[in-house]
């Protein structure tokens, strides 16, 4: 470090001048000079140590108020307390196991084995496989052990067809992942999360509600930018979602510094490490917090290096890539009014599934254009057809396909001005005596939480939306009145008992709690009745 550097060279020049302090050599101004510049020095090595003390202390106030928000997000999104049993409704899982344990339909050959009691042999020597890995030069640490041998061999001997499956598919997503990864300046490994994830299929469903190739909870979604609504979830574009998965691993890695603490807090959130590295006494090695993380956690890791493995090496296990209709090229329009895929379809003829395939997004498969500018993605060879019938395209069967009945229905709750209400089913409930007791519909149930029927069991957890909680700053009563506007760019918040940076970062769009701390030169340690900048952003 630059300051210690500083310090040896203060501890020579003054056992230079102690061995000549007695030499009558040295004259009085050239005394007076030496000690102007021993002072000079020491002023210095005090100014860079207190530049280090603020930038330290910024950074661990920025990991900790990060940290504040992954763990608001979780209690959000369902996540409890208890560490040894966890149930799909009480975890968030932005990326989960469930792929590995649960997912049949995604995932049959994975669920044939029970991966915390089988051990697999294998006729490649360990010796073999440890070299393997290391010549992979992976930039986050693949370590080997008797556990991640197991998911080793899993992926690359016991799951053929699936891994073949995976690898046709791999050709078109992974290097989208490459990219948006490059662009944050994450390792491309990371790429392997989204086959533990959803086995690269975008339009995946988890028993919890988290969708999409990434595994997205609808709160942490809507906290990283995704749209939700009615005819839009972003959790299943798989660009979007995976730029929003990129970010909350580089959070993740801010807060833990090390890559596996950060792919174990994707599955089980960084609450939860951060309880696993309390009782691993600090320590913030892996394998050293590993009895201390969830059941569905702990082969998370070994997980990734199995899969990371198994995409590297699948030609030396006689795995072949499946051939997917997936297009080489595609292009990109931006649509401003509304427009129904089936009208797409029959005026230039490209078939519904490849829009589908290609926007899974779109959930009724009508891009709502007239609310907000949406991307349409098609394939190359049906870009001139696109455009030259752009305006044949928009009056085609509107009414029947786009209209005013079309766009009707239930919406989807905004989470910054509803109530949120997690409700555990209890013996004699049934959807119609819940609905009437909150308000709601039946139907609104049902949608809220993915319910194709009326089915409930004792301990499930319903989410149910009411007007009147969590309003936004801007037009809650009780915020106004603790904020007020400014001229210069800013608002000026009065803190209040319970609040966070986070928190009130939350009560104004775009606005981060970063940018609180930078407009205001704080760390995330603020008081009641504390006056702060809110940087105003349009």
């Amino acid at each position: 470090m630059k300051f210690l550097k500083t310090i040896i060279a203060l501890v020579l020049t003054l056992c230079f001048l102690q061995s000549a302090g007695g030499q009558e050599l040295r004259t009085r101004s050239r005394l007076i000079k030496e000690n102007a510049e021993l002072r000079s020095r020491v002023d210095s090595l005090i100014r860079e140590l207190e530049a280090y003390r603020l930038e330290k202390s910024v950074a661990d106030s920025l990991a900790a108020e990060m940290l504040l928000m992954l763990e608001e997000m979780e209690e959000m999104d369902g996540v409890d307390e208890p560490v040894e049993e966890y149930s799909p409704e009480m975890t968030d899982s932005l990326l989960s196991l469930w792929y590995v344990h649960r997912q049949m339909e995604v995932n049959k050959e994975l669920t044939e084995y029970d991966m915390d009691s089988v051990k697999f042999t294998s006729d490649v020597p360990d010796a073999v496989l440890i070299e393997r890995l290391e010549k992979m030069n992976s930039f986050i640490t693949l370590p080997f052990n008797e556990t991640v041998k197991n998911y080793m061999v899993l992926y690359s001997e016991k799951m053929p067809t699936k891994m073949g499956h995976i690898l046709g598919l791999s050709t078109y997503y992974l290097p989208i992942f490459e990219d948006i990864f490059n662009r944050y300046g994450l390792p491309s490994e990371l790429k392997a999360m989204a086959i533990i994830e959803s086995a690269l299929t975008p339009t995946a469903v988890s028993r919890a509600g988290a969708k999409g190739m990434w595994q997205f909870m609808y709160n942490t979604a809507r906290t990283y930018g995704l749209r939700i609504n009615s005819y839009v979830d972003e959790r299943l574009d798989v660009e979007k979602a995976a730029d929003a998965a990129a970010r909350y691993l580089l959070d993740s890695y801010n807060i833990f510094g090390d890559w596996c603490l950060a792919i174990s807090a994707y599955n089980c959130g960084a609450g939860n490490v951060n309880k696993a590295i309390r009782r691993a006494g600090g320590n913030k090695d892996f394998w050293s917090i590993y009895p201390y993380l969830p059941k569905e956690t702990r082969g998370y890791m070994p997980a990734f290096v199995g899969a990371l493995y198994a995409m590297t090496y699948y030609k030396e296990y006689g795995i072949v890539p499946e051939p997917v209709q997936m297009p080489a090229h595609t292009d990109t329009f931006e649509i401003r009014r509304n427009l129904h895929f089936s009208q797409i379809s029959e005026v230039i003829g490209i078939p519904n599934e490849d829009l589908q395939n290609l926007n899974p997004q779109y959930i009724h498969d009508l891009i709502p254009g007239n609310e907000a500018p949406y991307i349409l993605k098609l394939p190359y060879n049906y870009t001139n057809a696109f455009l030259d019938n752009q305006d044949s395209l928009y009056t085609h069967k509107t009414a029947e396909m786009a209209g005013t009945k079309v766009l009707e229905g239930p919406s989807v709750p905004d989470s910054g001005t509803q109530e949120r209400i997690a409700y555990k089913v209890k013996s004699g409930d049934y959807l119609g005596r819940i609905a009437s007791r909150y308000g709601v519909t039946v139907k609104q149930l049902q949608q809220w939480n993915n319910l194709r029927g009326t089915n409930l069991r004792v301990g499930q957890t319903l989410y149910i939306y009411r007007s009147g909680g969590g309003k936004t700053a801007s037009s809650s009563s009780g915020s106004s009145a603790s904020a007020s506007s400014s001229s210069s760019g800013y608002i000026t918040y009065t803190v209040k008992s319970g609040d966070t940076l986070y928190k009130i970062a939350q009560r104004y769009p775009g606005v981060t709690a970063n940018d609180i701390m930078k407009i205001n030169s704080i760390s995330s340690n603020i008081k009641p009745g504390m006056k702060i900048k809110i940087p105003t952003k349009k």
